[in-house]
């Protein structure tokens, strides 16, 4: 047990080590508190005392410094006026330079406008001069033009009828070329255009209706041409179709094929040919001479216009074999060898084939040619009548020309034109 003596009342008691401990503990807190508590109150001082005297410390370098920059700035600015100074009187200088260049510029810019209103005032009366004679101009050629387009339009009028005159007769010559007969029956057609020949072309030709009905039927007309010995030069069948003649039915080239080739085998006639006006739109029948041999022998069809080509062409071709005809009767009456003359009978073949194809060639040729002519001369009637249209519009842009049109887009021209009309007139 401890004995603890109360400072105040000085009255003993006591205390068990465990509450002792507790007393000396809570005392040992108390002093250090207050000691603590004391030392921090001396350190804030210190502080305190250390930052008034840092304060102090920094307020007077700042002193010293602001001093030093006061001299410093005094100095600068006495260099800078003696240099301002400076720099001004050369500035002064450089205006008065200035001043004298800018009167000059003045004076010479007077005269230059001076210079360039004399040259305006000289350009405006040459413009002015120049619109009257461009007006004066404008006129004789507005009367040129219309003189001009008046004498194109009748010529091209007269040239539009001289060319549709030119293809309303090739297209009639066409027409007759390819279309039935008008006025005569076909039959008559084809003995008239014969008789026309006969007397030069065909003197020793035997060309008549054949009236030889006994094997059933017979043709329209039988071609017959013999040499002064006797022998047979060509014999030809024909007949004659005529589309007016069928009125009921239309039939066809074919048709007839049949009994052509009959009755050319029963008249004893080397070939056959059909004359006919049937199937019109056929271009087959329309292109010249068309060989039907591969259908029936020695056989041909053709249109009217060729019922002359095709006479002279066989016969033709008939007139190169002769000879080998009269060599082969010659030979068959001297029981001689005829295989020579089968060769020259296959080439003379071969020579018609081919001049008969020449033929067929040049006629397509000579139809075609008519076609672009009158294809040419109506490209050649539109283009005239687009220049008519043309001319039309040119007169129209010359009749439609102002001042106005003219300046559109030119601000230049636009600002003369407005002087010229400002200006008074004398």
């Amino acid at each position: 047990m401890n004995e603890i003596i109360c400072p105040n009342c000085q009255k003993a008691f006591k205390v068990d080590e465990s509450g002792f401990a507790d007393i000396l503990k809570q005392v040992r807190d108390h002093q250090f508190e207050e000691e603590l508590t004391n030392r921090l109150l001396l350190a804030e001082k210190d502080k305190q005392n250390a930052v008034k005297l840092a304060e102090a410390e920094v307020k007077n370098f700042l002193q010293e410094k602001l001093a030093e920059k006061d001299k410093e700035l005094i100095a600068l600015q006495a260099k800078n006026e003696a240099e301002i100074a400076k720099e001004l009187a050369q500035k002064e200088t450089i205006i008065a330079q200035m001043s004298s260049k800018i009167q000059n510029a003045e004076t010479a810019k007077k005269l230059e406008v001076t210079q360039a209103i004399q040259d305006i005032e000289k350009q405006r009366d040459k413009l002015a001069n120049d619109l009257e004679r461009k007006e004066a101009d404008q006129k004789l050629n507005e009367k040129t033009i219309e003189e001009k387009f008046t004498h194109q339009l009748g010529i091209k009028e007269e040239t539009i009828k001289m060319k549709d005159e030119e293809i309303s007769r090739l297209k009639d010559y066409k027409q007759k070329l390819s279309t039935k007969m008008v006025g005569e029956t076909l039959e008559q057609h084809c003995e008239s255009e014969f008789n026309k020949l006969r007397a030069t072309a065909f003197q020793n030709a035997y060309f008549e209706k054949d009236n030889d009905s006994q094997g059933g039927s017979k043709g329209d007309y039988i071609y017959r041409e013999m040499d002064n010995s006797g022998n047979e030069i060509i014999s030809i069948m024909f007949e004659m179709k005529n589309e007016n003649e069928e009125t009921t039915t239309k039939k066809r080239n074919e048709d007839f094929f049949t009994k052509l080739d009959k009755d050319r085998r029963e008249k004893g006639c080397e070939y056959g040919v059909l004359v006919s006006l049937l199937e019109s739109e056929n271009e087959l029948y329309n292109t010249g001479i068309v060989d039907v041999s591969h259908k029936f022998e020695k056989m041909y069809v053709v249109r009217p216009q060729f019922f002359i080509p095709i006479i002279t062409l066989l016969r033709n071709a008939a007139m190169n074999s002769l000879k080998y005809k009269q060599e082969l009767n010659l030979m068959r009456n001297q029981n001689v060898d005829i295989t020579h003359f089968e060769e020259k009978i296959n080439a003379f073949k071969t020579g018609f084939a081919k001049n008969y194809d020449l033929a067929s060639r040049k006629f397509k040729t000579a139809i075609d040619e008519i076609d672009k002519t009158i294809s040419h001369l109506q490209k050649t009637k539109d283009a005239l009548l687009s220049s008519e249209n043309n001319l039309r519009l040119a007169n129209n842009k010359a009749d439609d020309l102002s001042i106005k049109k003219l300046t559109h887009g030119n601000p230049t021209m636009k600002a003369k034109f407005e002087d010229l009309k400002k200006q008074p007139k004398e």
